[in-house]
């Protein structure tokens, strides 16, 4: 697999992989990242026809699944958590 190109946004860092028949498209935001695999049977085959597939539809999607993901997230961690209070220790009178 090799990286054939980046799309360029002010928030999310987009880069195109291109591995045998297959186009992957990455964003990555943070702590966050998410891969779509295309064929290139399905009209993408260098970077441009990524650029024009990644559009602002596309990116708004992935940006919500972004926020997604992060609220899934911090909901484990929240249940991971031991209770508030169970560090402290007794008060001794």
């Amino acid at each position: 697999m090799r990286i054939i190109g980046y799309v360029e946004h002010p928030v999310l860092k987009i880069t195109v992989f291109k591995m045998d028949t297959k186009l992957s498209v990455k964003f990555e935001t943070g702590l966050y990242e998410q891969t779509y695999k295309f064929r290139v049977q399905e009209g993408l085959e260098n970077i441009s026809d990524v650029q024009k597939l990644v559009d602002e539809g596309f990116i708004n999607n992935v940006l919500e699944q972004m926020k997604a993901m992060h609220a899934t997230r911090m909901q484990a961690l929240e249940r991971h958590r031991p209770p508030k209070g169970a560090d402290e220790f007794d008060t001794i009178v």
